[in-house]
């Protein structure tokens, strides 16, 4: 077994034990009320185990190249801590916190698991049994600007004060939510930070579209001064989120831009380097 291998199941054995573990270490816990009070978390804990699991037996059949497999566990043992550890508790009080929360999914979870391409893993265990699943995942990233609208649609929708406190007091529209932030993410980060060279345009678009309406979001919550999300809720707190979602949110955005770019600029140059050697 090859050190990439070794990597692999190491990580996801420790992580899949790490979503069982019976104790108060996995706050908002899934042992620490009813069976059909928590049934929400416990089927978010099997989505991911099973997800993870696939990625470690697709790996066997299709090896990720150098530096993918890294990104993948990285990701999923984000998404542990994002959903089971403590910020998921501080997230039902503060604000801040739970743009955090969502921070953590849209701006680092999704484009490492961009950036990990497990589709080929996943692809190779399920066969042709999901396969026209990965086909419409494919061809929703040859548009960038698409996929941004859709994504910047449900960050605006569940930021509205309706839905966020139904996120907050409902365990299932909770996990809903989050399952939209990062799916749609994933989306939007793949089709931007994979685009070919002809997409480039297209994908420094949808970055730049992001940027300016999330940057909108972050203002209108940092100047407000009345809680959007009920009068329990700090105004202080609230416009530290929105300072969150607004400076290193916008950091990230504009650190994709940059690299997309780069990588652009690189292979134009190597393009030409061809030529003059002919």
């Amino acid at each position: 077994m090859n050190s990439s291998r070794r990597l692999t199941l190491w990580v996801a054995l420790w992580s899949v034990g790490l979503l069982t573990l019976p104790a108060p270490a996995l706050a908002h816990g899934l042992f620490d009320a009813h069976f059909s009070e928590r049934a929400p978390l416990f089927l978010t804990a099997l989505l991911v185990a099973t997800a993870w699991l696939l990625y470690v037996i697709g790996a066997r059949k299709v090896p990720p190249r150098r530096g993918e497999a890294l990104w993948f566990h990285g990701a999923m043992l984000l998404v542990v801590l994002a959903v089971f550890g403590p910020i998921d508790d501080w997230a039902e009080t503060s604000t801040s916190w739970h743009m955090t929360q969502h921070m953590l999914f849209m701006l680092v979870i999704a484009p490492m698991w961009a950036l990990a391409r497990p589709l080929p893993q996943w692809r190779g265990v399920t066969g042709s049994f999901a396969q026209p699943l990965w086909t419409t995942i494919l061809r929703a990233g040859r548009y960038p600007t698409l996929l941004a609208l859709l994504h910047g649609a449900v960050i605006w929708i569940w930021h509205t004060p309706k839905l966020y406190l139904l996120a907050l007091d409902n365990l299932w529209w909770h996990a809903v939510e989050h399952a939209c932030f990062l799916f749609t993410a994933w989306l939007f980060w793949w089709s931007v930070l994979r685009a070919n060279p002809k997409q480039v345009p297209q994908a420094l678009m949808a970055i730049l579209l992001t940027l300016m309406h999330t940057g909108l979001l972050g203002a209108l919550l940092t100047f407000g001064t009345q809680s959007f999300y009920g009068a329990e809720r700090d105004v202080q707190d609230q416009q530290l989120a929105g300072l969150i979602m607004w400076v290193p949110g916008g950091l990230v955005y504009l650190i994709g831009a940059g690299w997309i770019t780069w990588r652009w600029l690189k292979r134009m140059w190597r393009r030409q380097q061809a030529r003059a050697a002919v």
